[in-house]
């Protein structure tokens, strides 16, 4: 895959351009992108997820075609995404528990505090979902729910993750944020491979 494919990705504003670029991408995207671009967000996460609880059942947020899965084993997980031909790619994988096709910017069709444990890679980034998605996670979260999710850096401060964090602990809904610092690529050689990510992490309180 070319280097303008993810700059496609990064440039998408909406659901609807969401929808569309998935729907183009689902079937090329493990080889095409993950193994290609030396992908390694998913394994990085799913790491720091097991290291503090592994909470369980946990919903894979923008789960994609099931890479971060792919580290979960042995945890009942839950796939939602806005694609559904990325979920049919994880469905044959047979990695998640149910599968649901849905919007982050607005309510998700899941009861509320379903969930121990939520995870994401890939999903708060460059065109895709910002801090708005907060409030409707924490809801169909548990008490004490662990949340871990990446981003990157300039897309927490430019959309509202840091405001929105510490408005959240300042009011006692979420435990203190705890960071860590991962490669998102290795072993792969394009424009991106030196990108950081950003992992925030809590429990609701």
């Amino acid at each position: 895959m070319p280097d303008t494919d993810l700059e496609t990705a990064y440039a998408i504003d909406g659901p609807e351009g969401a929808r569309k670029l998935y729907a183009d991408w689902a079937e090329t995207y493990d080889d095409g992108f993950g193994t290609a671009y030396g992908y390694v967000a998913p394994r990085e996460i799913a790491r720091i997820y097991r290291e503090l609880g592994a909470d369980a059942p946990v919903l894979d947020v923008g789960a994609g075609t099931g890479l971060v899965a792919a580290h979960l084993a042995g945890l009942v997980a839950d796939a939602l995404d806005i694609s559904p031909e990325m979920l049919a790619v994880a469905a044959r994988k047979g990695l998640y528990r149910a599968v649901i096709e849905a919007d982050l910017t607005s309510r998700l069709p899941v009861s509320d505090g379903t969930y121990a444990g939520v995870i994401s890679a890939g999903t708060f980034t460059h065109g895709h979902v910002g801090a708005e998605a907060l409030p409707e996670l924490l809801r169909v979260a548990a008490k004490g729910a662990l949340f871990v999710c990446g981003t990157k850096p300039d897309v927490f401060d430019q959309m509202g993750f840091g405001s929105a964090l510490a408005g959240l602990q300042a009011s006692g809904r979420i435990t203190p944020l705890r960071f860590f610092d991962i490669p998102i690529y290795e072993g792969a050689d394009h424009a991106h491979v030196g990108d950081r990510g950003l992992v925030m992490t809590f429990r609701k309180t």
